[in-house]
């Protein structure tokens, strides 16, 4: 007996679709069981590196690895989370120390 990818009912193995939800029996790719890890799969400290230089990128990248390699999207997003919250520290600090020498340089003007 086989088993709906679906909705996990128990199919005859003839079976082409499901009778309950309609999806395809038929599969060419081994099903992956669960629990199997992935060996190309590792958390990349380099990866987590261009995220956190170039957030955009590591946004991309986890994007595109969230379901295949979730290890490596994680160091990617977690680089990309990192960086753009201190571009948005130093952004701040930048503003809040420009003003204060624009008003200084205003006060001593008038």
């Amino acid at each position: 007996m086989k088993y709906c990818s679906g909705c996990g009912a128990e199919l005859i193995d003839e079976a082409v679709v499901c009778i309950k939800c309609g999806r395809s029996a038929v599969t060419n790719a081994t099903p992956q069981v669960a629990g199997t890890v992935n060996t190309n799969d590792a958390p990349n400290f380099g990866f987590a590196i261009l995220g956190f230089l170039f957030p955009i990128v590591g946004l991309i990248l986890f994007l595109v690895w969230n379901n295949s390699s979730p290890k490596k999207a994680k160091s990617c997003g977690k680089g990309a989370l990192t960086g753009f919250i201190i571009q948005i520290v130093f952004s701040v600090i930048y503003m809040i120390a420009f003003f204060g020498i624009v008003m200084s340089g205003m006060n001593s003007f008038l």
